[in-house]
């Protein structure tokens, strides 16, 4: 209870970075559909085009950098915003490099589940190990990678990197990858964001086709506030991890001895030169 409510803690905090997430994302994504319908046909306009998509990058990853920067606590050894913005682009490479090798298993699961089919005892291949059976598990498993899995651990990463760049703290994202709490939050916030639009999206279309078409837009503008919602949740639940994993104070800062009775602002040398010298014996 303690825990949510600290997230819910920082999305209150970052409220300005939250809206932006949803209206900046939102105005971005149709900054994008623009900019493919921009002509090309004088050199100036083939510049522009070849400009925006930059533009459009940059401005993305500053405001995600912003995000996760504003839900996170400051420790004191933050980069500059350019260099955590910078490390995003590592992330993103290395989940579009996943995401194509899991379109790859995702064009071969009917070849694998007709293997296992078949190398199956006979038994087991006509009521367990079917191919539709067989299929189906390799289908969860697979969606379970591309939305669970994979964002799961390259969120952590992203934090991290964002306020510390390359001088990542492994052992810390280690503990959240392993803990339990990290996981039972990603996997219904993954139902949310794409399970149920996509159940959403599967019915037939009915009635006129203005009906239809205000079905379809509340549909997409329910689908982006589930997907930005969850985003933005998970950012905050993986700070608040982060958060309560704050490494301790060395020992010289967290002890320190001082004189009895001495307190900041008192000048000990003026109190010691108001004791007087010893008087020597005369001779």
């Amino acid at each position: 209870m303690n825990r949510t409510r600290g997230v819910f803690a920082r999305l209150a905090g970052a409220w300005g970075w939250g809206i932006g997430q949803f209206a900046g994302m939102l105005l971005l994504i149709l900054a994008g559909v623009l900019w493919t319908r921009m002509p090309d046909r004088y050199g100036w306009q083939v510049a522009v085009t070849l400009l925006v998509p930059v533009l459009l990058a940059i401005c993305v990853l500053e405001l995600q950098a912003s995000t996760i920067r504003a839900l996170a606590d400051d420790e004191g050894n933050r980069v500059k915003m350019i260099w955590g913005a910078l490390t995003l682009v590592l992330w993103i490479a290395i989940g579009a490099a996943f995401w194509i090798f899991l379109d790859w298993c995702d064009d071969h699961i009917w070849q694998w589940a007709g293997y296992l089919n078949s190398e199956s005892p006979a038994g087991a291949r006509s009521k367990i190990l079917t191919f539709e059976h067989i299929t189906l598990w390799l289908t969860w498993i697979e969606w379970a990678l591309r939305w669970i899995a994979m964002p799961a651990k390259l969120i952590v990463w992203s934090v991290a990197s964002t306020q510390w760049g390359w001088r990542l703290p492994v052992r810390r994202i280690i503990r959240i990858l392993w803990n339990w709490r990290w996981w039972a939050f990603m996997i219904p916030a993954a139902l949310l964001a794409v399970a149920l639009p996509t159940h959403l999206f599967a019915a037939d279309p009915k009635g006129t086709v203005h009906a239809q078409i205000w079905s379809v837009g509340l549909k997409l503008a329910c689908t982006y506030l589930l997907a930005m919602g969850s985003w933005l949740f998970a950012l905050a639940f993986c700070a608040s991890l982060f958060a309560k994993q704050k490494p301790a104070l060395p020992p010289e800062e967290e002890f320190a001895f001082a004189p009895v009775r001495t307190g900041p602002g008192r000048d000990v040398r003026s109190a010691a030169e108001k004791i007087p010298p010893p008087i020597e014996d005369q001779p």
